[in-house]
């Protein structure tokens, strides 16, 4: 009796002990399946936090045009006789461009100058008298006074003849042309445009606070979509001297040599000027801040102790900003130089979270933001 009791007994108690080792066991299991259900390894993409000379810059738009450049065409009306220049010419100050039927105008001018010369005849030769007291005073002043008076009529239409004719009045390029042999044209009508490429200028309107940064001689950079990548220099030519009752924006004006006459009037231009001095900020991609009402921060990867080789983890850091620029900001305080910042994926990271990091889509940062022109 006492025998089988034993033997229950140690039955009983193996059947409790395999029991109780079976659920430390399944604890055991359920405990590492959840840590590491709980917080996997993130994958994220991540930059080098780098110091970086940073400029303070003004950045506005405007539109290029020419410091010499006009619409050209003539103050009289009349038919056209003649067009001695092609669409899109380069021509020479003073060349003839476009000339008006002036027939009647050239007839009356002959008429008018050998008028002019016959009064011219007469008083030489009533001087030559006069010598000798065959004329009078009287006479020569009265032949002085005709040779003036017809000198002058041949004058006036010789003006009248030059304004039937159209030349250019500086050197430059000519655009397309708006008329044709055989046209009647009106006082005022747009022949054709002429723009002095050589040098070209930009209007840009700051705000009112800005001046005291800007004077004159101050250089500005230009890009423009036509060349994508390329920069045009110039300077500050000119500061409007009153500031717009309306806007509270002042006009600034700046000039560029154009030698290469890649720049063309009426074009859409971003303008860049640099101010202050230069400094050195570490800067980041602002893809990089995570934004709250109780501080910015960033996730900087670390390797933990502990942790599998190989293995990172991210820290939260508190990091104050400065000014951006594109795409990228200016961290003052937070971070140290050569810092490895997390860029993507930071909505699903805290602190201690392990990652894996991946660069082969990193987000691109543009120093500069891109106005489009509408």
């Amino acid at each position: 009796m006492i025998k089988r009791m034993i033997i229950m007994l140690l039955a009983t108690g193996a059947v409790l002990g395999g029991l109780f080792w079976f659920q430390n066991f399944k604890a055991g299991i359920i405990q590492k399946v959840m840590a590491s259900m709980s917080n996997p390894p993130q994958t994220v993409s991540t930059t080098v936090a780098n110091v970086t000379n940073w400029q303070d810059q003004i950045q506005a738009v405007g539109t290029l045009g020419a410091e010499r450049g006009a619409d050209l065409a003539l103050q009289v009306s009349g038919i056209v006789q003649n067009i001695s220049f092609k669409n899109g010419d380069d021509v020479k100050e003073g060349q003839t461009l476009l000339q008006l039927y002036a027939d009647d105008d050239i007839a009356k001018l002959q008429s008018l100058q050998a008028t002019a010369d016959n009064y011219a005849i007469t008083l030489k030769r009533d001087q030559e008298q006069f010598k000798y007291n065959g004329v009078s005073q009287a006479t020569v002043d009265t032949d002085k006074a005709n040779l003036k008076n017809a000198t002058a009529l041949v004058d006036q239409q010789a003006a009248v003849l030059s304004e039937k004719t159209l030349k250019a009045p500086y050197s430059g390029r000519l655009g397309i042309r708006a008329v044709d042999v055989g046209e009647y044209l009106t006082a005022g009508t747009t022949i054709v445009t002429l723009q002095a490429l050589d040098l070209l200028h930009v209007d840009i309107y700051l705000p009112q606070q800005r001046i005291s940064e800007l004077k004159v001689g101050q250089p500005v950079k230009l890009t423009v979509d036509a060349f994508p990548g390329k920069t045009f220099d110039g300077e500050i030519s000119a500061i409007n001297s009153k500031v717009d009752s309306t806007s509270r924006n002042v006009q600034v004006r700046a000039v560029l040599k154009n030698p290469e006459k890649l720049l063309l009037p009426g074009m859409f231009a971003r303008v860049t000027i640099s101010i202050g001095n230069e400094k050195q900020f570490i800067t980041l991609p602002q893809t990089a801040i995570v934004y709250n009402p109780y501080g910015d921060s960033v996730f900087v990867v670390e390797n933990t102790s502990g942790t599998e080789k190989g293995q990172k983890t991210v820290k939260q850091v508190f990091v104050k900003t400065g000014d951006t620029r594109g795409d990228n900001v200016a961290i003052t305080s937070g971070i140290n130089k050569g810092d490895t910042v997390v860029v993507a994926g930071q909505l699903k990271l805290r602190n201690g979270t392990p990652v894996m990091i991946d660069n082969s889509h990193v987000p691109t940062a543009e120093n500069a933001p891109q106005i489009v022109d509408q």
